[in-house]
């Protein structure tokens, strides 16, 4: 019975770590990545580059290039999985890039 508990708890260690997530400071695994996490992570980079959230440092900095990098990466991205997304990852992607494609045309504007 020992054994058979252990060899599960083994085998759930091992297909924890072979996941590709590395280990987080209390040595568990960091949660999967899914879709929408991925879009948002892209959406607050160029947020943060459009000046409307906290860098790093904790200021304000416009950085218009690199903002339109992250909307045209976010841009491509939903050419290339068009047909392979849920509904609800679709809508995501869709309503993320009209807000940073409106925020942008704002920053450009004099």
């Amino acid at each position: 019975m020992m054994t058979a508990m252990a060899t599960t708890s083994k085998t759930k260690t091992m297909s924890k770590a072979q996941d590709g997530s590395p280990p987080e400071a209390g040595g568990e695994p960091q949660s999967a990545i899914d879709f929408a996490t991925f879009v948002m992570s892209l959406a607050a980079s160029a947020l943060i580059n459009l000046g409307e959230h906290e860098d790093d440092q904790g200021q304000h900095q416009v950085n218009l290039p690199l903002a339109r990098q992250s909307i045209e990466i976010l841009g491509m991205l939903r050419e290339k999985t068009r047909g392979n997304l849920t509904a609800e990852e679709q809508s995501t992607l869709e309503h993320v890039l009209y807000d940073l494609r409106l925020r942008f045309l704002k920053h450009q504007r004099p």
